[in-house]
């Protein structure tokens, strides 16, 4: 028995007592309020991870919890659950489906388990360390990329870069095949389909990325921050993914020369 099938289990369980809480609220005339990073919330983020949190009480109550609306409990645990309840919250405010439920588990600080679930479309990726990644219960895989000319490109919005940051996503972008934007974490599970080849993101945090990890890795890709390092919890929210390797190199040159 693999040693993460445990909490596999848990974790679909999450995603499913999600769902019909963001499918309540979606395409409804829900309030929207601004936490104090400017960035919007409603009644089903908080919902959705509520409901996360009374399961993780009952099912492992040792673990730690990272969440992006009811925040810390225990994070110094060997094992600790990051959870964003909607991360796209501004495409699910205007009902566009390309937000997300992430749900990842971090052991020792490594993510080593990640979901990325879209309730609206039924869409289910899962990633868990040393497996493959699956979408709807079907082995996925990334597409060859040798070269970042060749390169579809997703990032949430150039707005997100700051300082030296803008000079690499602008070099990145002038040197990709075609870049495109707005769709936050689905580009990480678009990525693991084969569909899309690198990912740029900064100044996100743990709740934003570590779901993402074992998905894209296990399908055949390469997440890490800017310098090369491999993605923690306590990493500084500037990441790359990409599906092929070879262009995961040649990516960290640009973000590597901008953030010295």
């Amino acid at each position: 028995m693999d040693p993460y099938d445990q909490f596999v289990k848990i974790a679909h369980r999450l995603a499913d007592a999600a769902r019909p809480v963001v499918r309540k609220y979606y395409r409804t005339a829900v309030a929207v309020d601004v936490k104090a990073d400017a960035s919007p919330v409603t009644i089903a983020d908080r919902e959705v991870e509520t409901v996360m949190r009374a399961i993780l009480a009952e099912e492992c109550p040792d673990h730690g919890i990272l969440g992006e609306e009811h925040g810390r409990q225990n994070i110094d645990a060997e094992y600790v659950w990051v959870l964003d309840p909607i991360d796209g919250t501004k495409s699910f405010i205007v009902g566009k489906p390309s937000f997300a439920t992430l749900i990842a588990l971090c052991h020792n600080g490594t993510p080593v388990l990640g979901i990325i679930d879209q309730a609206i479309t039924d869409e289910r990726w899962v990633g868990v360390t040393g497996q493959q990644t699956t979408f709807n219960g079907s082995p996925i895989a990334t597409r060859p990329c040798p070269a970042l000319d060749q390169a579809i490109f997703f990032t949430t919005a150039p707005e997100l870069f700051r300082g030296p940051q803008i000079l690499a996503y602008e070099t990145i972008r002038n040197r990709c095949r075609q870049p495109m934007y707005g769709v936050d974490a689905y580009a990480f599970g678009l990525t693991a389909l084969g569909l899309a080849d690198v990912v740029v993101e900064a100044n996100t945090q743990a709740y934003d990325f570590c779901a993402l990890v074992p998905v894209v890795e296990g399908a055949g890709g390469k997440m890490s921050d800017w310098q090369g390092n491999p993605l923690t919890l306590h990493s500084d929210g500037c990441l790359v993914a990409t599906g092929d390797r070879q262009c995961h190199e040649q990516v960290l040159t640009i973000t590597k020369a901008a953030m010295p």
